[in-house]
């Protein structure tokens, strides 16, 4: 520095430290001071430049403010360079200047030439708020202070020097207007979502200082003070945070994976064939069975795909900045403990300035506030990237579970996958928020003993040794932790299955009143898990006795070894309170270490189960060729072997079949033969084993077993095509559906329920049936869809819709069905027997041949007749009427009871159908043309206006405060006398760390009064005891917590499960059973797990303030004045976020619900969704649900902050 600066002194302890006017020396103040700013620019500035590059959010049009700023930094270059010619100036006036005069001016100038460059350069990319310009400023304003002060201080002095002090008051004038300027923002970029979206979170239009201050959410919380939030209040969801960026990100990554797994296998098993000897046949054939067994257990053993890679190369870059925050943070953590230090050297010397002190204060409430700021930017980070891995993980599933084959639908039940979607896929979204501390514990355990080291020299070891002591323990409660988890898991996959079986018969449980024998079962699995959950009470109790006796352990056998080792060794009050407060950091990454890597444990089990079901074998999307080839044939299969699972035998086999185009064909067999089977071939739902699959143009289908949405009747029908008027009213006619919507009371706009509940049977399946003639496909499978209506309406539905005269004339129909009167109206019947074509012709050819065609007739004949006796009578009653009687499908078959039906009535069926036949009956012709009659008879004026009624309500949230009847229920679940047992022990426990406190403050006043080695025993042996008991009420308290938590989770599970058994029929049939299923599994997990953790932090945090008020009042009574007033402001502080944060929470609550119902509806109709090819639609319905419910769980983790 001394060729830098010449003559100028750069540091000098009396002239800053050791007088009352205190200032920086002049080489100090031209050399470090400028050049910090500058430093952090042009480091910073490369990597700030390609992070733009890489994000261009759009294009800023020059505003005033940026005019301003691009201004203000070209006036700060020239204001620097003047100093820089000035010295040159002088220089040619042969006044000698050291080179800092001409260094400084020059950095400074540059540096200012390339903050205006990024001024401009934010500009064009579209960044409305710069951190790293504010940051910049900021420096630079700090850094010009003390120099501004000393200038002002010295300038009777500036005779000589007039304009380097104008240019300095300019220049720091200049930089205090940047800094103010750089807290406004610029208006958004051209054509951003900004400016499109009427609901915007402010987030994105927000200023530096804003995001770091959470400043933008200010809005909604007093918005949310005033009244209660209502779902309209919300924001728009970040582009960033919705599914429809997260997913895809996610998925592309977890491909990646699974390719790099695939090609890695197939690499090891061409090397595993390449080892083959040199006379060995490159042939499979010649591998002996042996070798073949090894090879298979080698492919078995081949490595899965690592659904964890995919997580961290997706969602790694954005959780690493909020490492980068925490790293900053646990650096800014050890300056206090130094600040202490000086300040209790401070108060020791009684001739020391008075400012030093009131700067050392200051400095310690900077530092907390910077590290509060810090750490709330490393939780936001945390929280963001909790949300986005739920939001992958969860539409990850929902994909998967559209695509997976039925073999893996056996080992991955509709309870388990809501259970990964729900508590496994949180289970993630908890871990993010501490993962960090995985690296930032040892970080903080290492430094803090290094400090320690530096106070209390090698007696630090003995601390050490007693944390090494506690490792293996706190592994052994990991790895039982593990086990129980996955065993908890088992239990409650088992629970939520058996309770989602439950939900969808609860109709049957009822009428057979199988209610109490259900509830048992449900008990017995839930007993199994409390089971598991007390033990792992325990252990966490074990595991919190631990890791809070932890730091004063360390801390009595560090000072126990300090004062005993060397009779030299004084604990005095710096040693023993800066100490202390290093061992206080220390508490938190002790006490965090073993909750984490339980944690970790806990997600590694879900991590495993998610990564299982994802994957699954999926479903080959080419097993049916859909290209449409010039061929005659609409449908065919050739030399077909197909089985439900790949190691499961043939369910169809040696299947050949050819449809013509525009043809009807009927697929008729017994029961078992395989019919159902071949129309799943069919849409490629089965596993093909050998053969071809082709069909051309679009497929509609009509599943036995009609899956209905909760949508309104009309919607559920449209099926997402677009409504036409005339169109939709042939299809009701068609369909006879027309006088079901006269008696619904909503018409068409009727919401039905989950399942079709307040639909019968046969309204179901018919439908169903609109459904697939709305969509207009070109082939068509109905898989018996006439066995669930009544006769005479299959046959009004053959005649008009499936018939050869029907609406589907033309189009290539393959229908299954047991209806023989039917079948001489078909082109071709296909006969089915044990999985194999018996035999395949028209009507008349089968007849022929008298095989097993001819056995199906005889065997079906008589209820066909009987059947058909029913239709003829209808048809001689009145053909042209409607169907009153099923309008609701309260049909009752009339059954002939005589054994032997007469060939008369034989004779007239035949006639009958014969006359059904002829196309130019008037009956068959007017029933025809009812469709156009009705359409103009019903004008729009005469329509009734239907009031439509909400079957499935709302789910509705409760506003305000938390009443105290809740915290009341959860005490009286846990039970009064234990609750207020468990609140005596954490007071107790409070007591004996204050104790334990005045105690150490006592042993440190014997350093003053020289009797240090008179009582030393005495000191640890008290202090001992009271940490030893202090651990001893903790053990005793977590235990007793342990047995109300499981106390409390028996009693709320079992009180909902009795009123849920007792609640009458018509709430199920107006409750999605999604929204039950969500009280059974998040809400249920949440009082197992996260409830009574929340309560011992609580606990923990309210006794840890009561008792450092009591211990600040004790020493220093004053302060009895500031806590009224301190008190006040914090609880106007609570109250007033509290408020906007509970209702938040309320709503996310809500909003879950809907996640699950979309799932377990879609997943009982996968092959109706892949066949209409809506898995597109689907998908972005549930993902639209998850973003809905993130909208109200986002702005809630902001509240908190």
């Amino acid at each position: 520095m001394k060729r830098l600066c010449g003559n100028l002194t750069f540091w000098d302890s009396n002239f800053t430290k050791h007088t009352d006017l205190p200032d920086l020396p002049a080489c100090f103040q031209l050399s470090v001071l400028p050049w910090a700013p500058c430093i952090f620019l042009w480091l910073t500035s490369p990597f700030y430049i390609f992070y733009l590059k890489r994000n261009n959010r759009g294009y800023i049009m020059m505003s005033i403010l940026n005019r301003i700023k691009t201004v203000l930094g070209l006036i700060l270059w020239i204001v620097c360079w003047t100093d820089l010619f000035s010295s040159f100036h002088e220089m040619s006036q042969n006044q000698l200047k050291p080179p800092v005069y001409f260094v400084t001016p020059l950095v400074l100038g540059m540096t200012m030439l390339l903050a205006t460059f990024l001024i401009q350069f934010e500009r064009l990319k579209g960044v409305q708020s710069s951190g790293v310009l504010f940051i910049f400023w900021t420096i630079s304003v700090l850094c010009a202070i003390m120099p501004f002060r000393s200038k002002i201080m010295n300038a009777s002095q500036a005779e000589n020097d007039k304009l380097r002090f104008t240019m300095f008051y300019i220049y720091f004038g200049l930089t205090l207007l940047q800094l103010i300027l750089s807290c406004f923002n610029e208006k958004p970029p051209l054509f951003s979502s900004v400016v499109t979206d009427p609901n915007v979170c402010p987030e994105t239009t927000a200023g530096f200082l804003s995001k770091m201050t959470f400043w933008w959410f200010t809005r909604m919380a007093i918005k949310g003070y005033k009244s209660p939030l209502e779902n309209k209040d919300l924001w728009s969801l970040n582009k960033h945070d919705s599914s429809e960026l997260v997913v895809p990100n996610l998925l592309n990554e977890w491909e990646v994976e699974k390719s790099k797994a695939q090609s890695e296998q197939s690499v090891k098993e061409q090397a595993a064939f390449r080892k083959a000897g040199p006379g060995a046949e490159p042939n499979h054939v010649s591998v002996s069975p042996e070798e073949e067994e090894v090879l298979l257990s080698k492919r078995k053993e081949a490595r899965q795909p690592s659904f964890l890679r995919a997580l961290l190369r997706a969602f790694g870059p954005y959780f690493l900045i909020g490492s980068a925050f925490k790293l900053l943070q646990d650096l800014i953590t050890f300056v206090n403990p130094q600040l202490l230090r000086m300040l209790i050297a401070f108060t020791k010397q009684p001739q020391a300035p008075s400012w030093w002190g009131y700067s050392l204060a200051f400095l310690m409430f900077s530092a907390s506030l910077l590290q509060t700021l810090i750490l709330h930017q490393h939780f936001q980070y945390c929280f963001v990237t909790g949300m986005r891995l739920r939001s992958g993980i969860v539409g990850a599933i929902y994909r998967k579970s559209l695509v997976i084959t039925n073999e893996a639908k056996r080992s991955s039940t509709v309870g388990e996958v809501v259970n990964l979607m729900s508590v496994d896929a949180q289970r993630f979204m908890d871990l993010t928020t501490f993962l960090n501390m995985l690296w930032s514990a040892p970080l903080q355990i290492v430094l803090a003993l290094f400090f320690l080291w530096q106070n209390l020299g090698p007696s630090v070891l003995a601390g050490v040794a007693v944390m090494v002591l506690l490792i293996p323990f706190n592994a052994f409660i990991a790895m039982k932790t593990r086990s129980y988890q996955v065993e908890q898991m088992k239990y409650k996959d088992e629970r939520i299955k058996l309770m989602n079986e439950i939900l969808n018969g609860i109709k049957v449980l009822k009428l057979y009143a199988w209610e109490t024998s259900f509830k048992q079962k449900i008990l017995q699995i839930r007993q199994k898990e409390l089971h598991v959950l007390r033990k792992a009470s325990y252990l966490s109790a074990l595991s919190t006795m631990a890791w809070t006796s932890a730091p004063f352990l360390v801390a009595l056998t560090t000072f126990a070894v300090f004062v005993t080792v060397d009779v030299n060794n004084i604990l005095d009050a710096e040693k023993a309170f800066v100490s202390l407060s290093l061992f206080n950091i220390l508490r938190f990454p002790l006490n965090m270490l073993p909750q984490v890597i339980s944690s970790i444990v806990q997600a590694s089990v879900s991590l495993k189960r998610i990564q299982g079901f994802l994957s699954h074998d999926e479903l080959d999307p080419e097993s049916v060729d859909r290209r449409n080839n010039a061929s005659e044939y609409a449908v065919s299969v050739v030399n077909g072997k197909f089985s439900w699972a790949k190691q499961d035998q043939a369910a169809l086999d040696n299947i050949n079949v050819m449809v013509p185009q525009g043809s009807l064909l009927a697929v008729v067999g017994h029961v078992g033969c395989g019919k159902t089977s071949l129309v799943c071939a069919l849409l490629g739902e089965m596993e093909k084993l050998e053969g071809q699959i082709s069909i051309q143009g679009s497929v509609a289908y009509v599943p036995q077993q009609a899956w209905i949405q909760n949508a309104t009747l009309r919607d559920n029908i449209l099926f997402g095509r677009p409504y036409a008027e005339q169109k939709y009213r042939c299809v009701l006619e068609a369909c006879a559906l027309t006088p079901d919507l006269e008696v619904l009371p909503g018409g068409d706009q009727t919401e039905i329920g989950e399942k079709g509940i307040n639909l019968s049977g046969g309204q179901r399946q018919r439908v169903s049936l609109a459904r697939a003639l709305y969509s207009g496909a070109d082939v068509y499978l109905l898989d018996d869809p006439l066995s669930a209506v009544d006769a005479h309406v299959a046959k009004h539905i053959f005649d008009n819709v499936i018939g050869p005269e029907g609406a589907l004339k033309g189009k290539t129909r393959i229908l299954v069905t047991h209806g023989i009167s039917f079948l001489p109206q078909v082109h071709n019947i296909l006969v089915l027997v044990e999985g194999r074509v018996s035999e395949m012709g028209s009507y008349q050819d089968l007849l022929k041949q008298n095989g097993a065609f001819a056995e199906f007739l005889r065997n079906y004949s008589l209820e066909d007749i009987i059947e058909d006796d029913d239709v003829t009578d209808l048809l001689v009653d009145d053909e042209e009427e409607e169907f009153p009687d099923d309008a609701l499908s309260n049909h009752t078959d009339m059954v002939d009871n005589e054994p032997v039906v007469n060939e008369a009535r034989r004779h007239f069926m035949r006639q009958m159908s014969i006359m059904s036949n002829d196309p130019e009956n008037p009956k068959k012709m007017s029933r025809r043309r009812r469709c156009s009659e009705r359409r103009h008879l019903e004008s729009p004026s005469e329509k009734k206006e239907l009031k439509v009624e909400k079957l499935i309500q709302a789910e509705t949230t409760e506003t305000g405060r938390v009443k105290l009847k809740v915290y009341w229920e959860y005490a009286k679940a846990v039970g009064p006398l234990l609750s207020l047992f468990i609140c005596v022990l954490y007071g107790c426990q409070s007591a004996t760390s204050i104790g334990a406190n005045v105690w150490l403050s006592e042993w440190t006043n014997d350093a003053l009064l020289n009797r240090t080695q008179d009582r030393v025993h005495m000191r640890v042996g008290v202090y001992a005891a009271l940490g030893i008991s202090q651990g001893v009420l903790v053990m005793f308290s977590s235990f007793t917590l342990a047995l109300g938590k499981i106390q409390a989770a028996r009693k709320l599970h079992q009180t909902l499960l009795d009123n849920k058994f007792h609640t009458p029929q018509s709430f199920f049939d107006t409750t999605p059973i999604g929204r039950i299923i969500n009280r059974f599994s998040k809400d249920i997990y949440v009082i197992d797990e996260v409830l009574p953790s929340t309560v011992l932090m609580f606990l923990g945090t309210f006794f840890a303030s009561l008792s450092t008020m009591i211990v600040i009042i004790f020493s220093t009574p004053i302060f009895a004045l500031v806590i009224g007033p301190l008190a006040l402001i914090y609880f106007f502080v609570q109250r007033f976020y509290v408020a906007t944060s509970r209702q938040l929470k309320r709503l996310e609550s809500v909003s879950r619900s809907p996640i699950y119902s979309h799932f377990s509806e879609t997943i009982t109709g996968t092959s109706v969704i892949r066949a209409y090819g809506r898995n597109t639609a689907f998908v972005l319905l549930s993902d639209m649900k998850v973003d809905e419910n993130q909208k109200s769980y986002y702005p809630g983790i902001v509240s908190n902050r």
